[in-house]
Order: C-alpha cells, then structure tokens, then sequence
C-alpha cells in the first residue's frame, strides 16, 4: 500500500545514521509542504537535495526517488549537481523499543512526535559518495523519526550507541526540549538507555527530573537513577528542519563528537564511559 497524504503545514522526516570506525554517515529522507527531500550528512559536509513531492512515497518501505528505506537497510542513488551518492547497507539486529517514546503524550497534538525505530543494529555494504567510498561492514547503525509542524524552538539531542570497548552493550538516546502544549510550555525530556539488553526509559511522563541542561550537559534524574552526559561540542554541520511544515530552518548537528555518559542507580554506576562518536544538536538560543 502507497500513502501520498500531504496536510498543509506539516512534514515528517527519518533519520539514519551509519558509523564504522573510521566512518559516518546519516541520511534524512522525508517531505514537507514544499516537496520531498533527502539530506545527506558526514562528519564535515551537508547536503539537501530537493524533489517533488510525487517523489515521495511510503508504504512497507520509504521510497524518495530511486531511494530506498527500511528497517532491513536503505539503498541509495542520488546524482545531484553537489552530490553524487549510490549504494547499498543492510542491517541485521535491529533493537526497537518497548510502545511508543512519546507515552501518553502520543494521544494529543503535539508540535512535534519523536519516534524510535532501532536504538541499535549491525551494519553491512557500502556506498560510494561523490567518488569516495564509505565501508560500513561490521559498523554500527540508529534510527528515528520526527513528524508533525515544528522543531521545538529550544532543545538538546543526544545519541550514541558505539562504544570502545563494546561490553557493557550501551546505547542512549535523550532530548530536552522547551514543549508547547494547550497554551501552556515547559521542558519535557525523553530518553531511552538500553544496557545489556535492558531498557530504561526516562521521560517527563514518568516524573524524571531535569537536573542541569545547558549546551555540552545534560542531566537527569528519574527515581534512583540519574544520568549525566557531557558533551565536547564541536561546530557540526548546517542542516534544514522544519518550521511551521517548511524546511526553513537551520541548525546544526555534529554527527560524531566526543560525549561522556554516566548512568547511576543510586550509588551504583551502572555505566561510566566515553565514545567519540556521539550524534549532538544544541539549539538553546
């Protein structure tokens, strides 16, 4: 089944991302009220390449031209003026998580709905960008996804799931965002730590706290468990995103830069460890 629903105002949009020890890569493919599109994102360059909207079709799997995406790997092949991207990454091991990253919340409108696909997968395959060749066999991947109106006008966006050395198996996804809702704002938080095959969720519909955030710290507390994450920012890349359904707006991301996580139960540390290759969006301003 083809869905072609467009409502004025609005986009949607996924995100994924592939790493390898030497290597990084996301691709953003969605739509918007002015078109489809698909953004390409390494650790020192960006790209934004347009297409219709009739370009953009999505049923078991996401179709944006001759792109392909799923849960099972993305094929790709684009040739633009800046940018000439093709090949194939399939991915084994996918780890969604327990219901829906929004809870209760998902049962209102809200500015913008998150959504996780894979906390974690193992990647295989290749792609060859602009003549240079991206190896991802034996790496790492991650998938979300965001719909509705807007980005939230303030926020903090963490991810991370490589880490050297890779036992305990850890993988963290958070986001403090200034949130409207029924005429009212307030910070909201939602995170998900998977540790050793076990999920955490920590959000604002389960009374975590919010401790400290600021841009390079977050900290929160929910119960006896906190977590901390500092993050060494570095510029990152310009990226499009969404205001009032049009992709006019621009923030940055820095798709691998150095993080420390710390995942507390009471006195307990639970995790304690760095990774240089942590994904950060800090729009504070």
């Amino acid at each position: 089944m083809i869905m072609m629903i467009m409502m004025r105002g609005r986009f949607e949009g996924w995100y994924y991302k592939h790493q390898s020890k030497d290597r990084s890569l996301a691709i953003i493919p969605g739509r918007a009220e002015g078109g489809a599109f698909v953004q390409v994102i390494t650790d020192s360059r960006a790209y934004m390449i347009p297409y219709p909207l009739s370009a953009f079709q999505k049923g078991d799997s996401l179709h944006v031209g001759e792109n392909t995406f799923s849960l099972s790997g993305i094929t790709l092949d684009i040739s633009h003026p800046e940018v000439t991207l093709s090949g194939e990454i399939r991915y084994t091991g996918t780890t969604p998580i327990c219901g829906d990253i929004m809870g209760p919340f998902r049962f209102f409108p809200m500015e913008c709905r998150h959504g996780i696909a894979s906390m974690k997968h193992e990647l295989c395959g290749a792609v060859s960008l602009n003549g240079e060749v991206f190896d991802f066999t034996g790496g790492l991947g991650y998938i979300e996804s965001d719909s509705g109106r807007s980005f939230p006008s303030r926020y903090i966006w963490v991810q991370c799931n490589d880490f050297e050395p890779a036992e305990p198996d850890f993988s963290v996804m958070v986001s403090v965002a200034r949130i409207p809702f029924y005429g009212v704002r307030f910070w909201g938080c939602i995170c998900v730590v998977w540790l050793n095959g076990r999920e955490y969720r920590l959000a604002t519909y389960n009374g975590v706290k919010i401790v400290r955030c600021e841009p390079g710290l977050i900290d929160i507390k929910q119960g006896k468990y906190q977590l901390t994450i500092t993050v060494g920012v570095n510029e990152g890349q310009l990226l499009a995103a969404p205001r009032f359904g049009t992709m006019d707006r621009v923030i940055r991301e820095s798709l691998s830069c150095p993080a420390r996580f710390r995942f507390m139960e009471g006195n307990s540390i639970l995790f304690d460890q760095g990774s240089d290759r942590a994904s950060y969006e800090c729009m504070m301003e």
